[in-house]
């Protein structure tokens, strides 16, 4: 498709490098190639996933770009993310990290990390890992668009899937994991592909998906 027809498609933006992209991914360096590199990938490592449901709590009431440039600073915070050592977190802990401003310093947000944590090594003991109960909620084929433009993603901010997840999360003690929270999880993780039709991106993560193998 040429460039000047990919720049027609409502939500997809053609760059100076001629490469086709969802609107969100913007000018900024970073946001690009996490939009290139990273989103809709799908992902089966524990440490990732943990991460990804952390920082998409912290980024309530904030865009992602922000996170995404303090996300080395929360990584050396927490410990890289490591499950059972943010599990061991005391309020010292929590001190510490109400003073780092190189992170978001919300006490709720800290607090339910280090709690989010205990709680997932509980998951990981009854189920073996978080990649196999988080990827058992991935939305089956009939329930998804048949085409993901840009007036229907708009259109959602969450699904039947999220929200289940989201309900049984919070079941387990899990905080900050409300149902538009859990969808984006789910979309940057790899379990649904919402690359616009137009972005160059799309046909790539959809193939990752096919040949992706889901934890048991």
């Amino acid at each position: 498709m040429a460039a000047g027809t990919r720049a027609s498609i409502a939500g997809v933006a053609v760059g100076e490098d001629r490469i086709a992209r969802c609107w969100w991914s913007g000018d900024d360096a970073l946001y690009r190639e996490y939009h290139d590199t990273e989103w809709g990938r799908p992902v089966d490592d524990d440490r990732r996933l943990f991460e990804k449901l952390c920082l998409e709590g912290f980024q309530s009431g904030l865009s992602w770009l922000t996170i995404l440039r303090k996300r080395e600073n929360f990584r050396k915070a927490f410990r890289g993310f490591d499950v059972e050592a943010v599990a061991r977190f005391g309020s010292r802990s929590v001190d510490r990290l109400l003073g780092d401003t190189g992170i978001v310093r919300h006490r709720g947000k800290i607090e339910a990390t280090i709690n989010n944590a205990r709680l997932c090594l509980e998951l990981q003991e009854e189920l073996g890992s978080l990649a196999s109960y988080v990827w058992g909620f991935e939305p089956g084929p009939a329930s998804r668009p048949k085409r993901i433009d840009h007036p229907t993603l708009m259109g959602m901010k969450t699904s039947p899937e999220a929200k289940i997840l989201s309900v049984d999360l919070k079941g387990r003690g899990w905080s900050f994991v409300g149902p538009t929270t859990v969808y984006s999880f789910m979309e940057a993780m790899g379990l649904v592909n919402d690359h616009l039709e137009g972005c160059d991106f799309r046909g790539v993560v959809e193939k990752a998906r096919g040949a992706f193998r889901r934890p048991a």
